[in-house]
């Protein structure tokens, strides 16, 4: 079974024991969260999504990679170089449970 969730602005497909990175959540490690919004549910569609919650446990928080920024302006001697790591959140999934039918 997997169920597709919205975390923040992103869709995530996941089913038990999938470990992801999404959208830094204000959680403890070690703590457990539940998504509640669930667009999806089951293999064929067939379960309703409405009321389905899917729980995870935080694994950390991580940074992605380091992503350059660079402005330049051509013939006026100006440069700017910045950089930019995002942080994510690591999560496992440790359950999904079908909302009343």
């Amino acid at each position: 079974m997997y169920a597709i969730i919205r975390c923040g602005s992103h869709q995530h497909r996941v089913s038990k024991g999938d470990r992801l990175r999404v959208q830094s959540l204000s959680s403890e490690v070690g703590s457990v969260v539940e998504f509640r919004d669930v667009l999806w549910l089951g293999p064929d569609g067939d379960l309703p999504a409405s009321g389905a919650v899917v729980t995870a446990r935080v694994e950390g928080q991580v940074l992605g990679p380091k992503l350059q920024i660079l402005k330049f302006r051509r013939r006026k001697h100006s440069r700017k170089q910045m950089g930019h790591r995002q942080g994510y959140t690591e999560i496992s999934v440790t359950g999904i449970e079908p909302g009343a039918a």
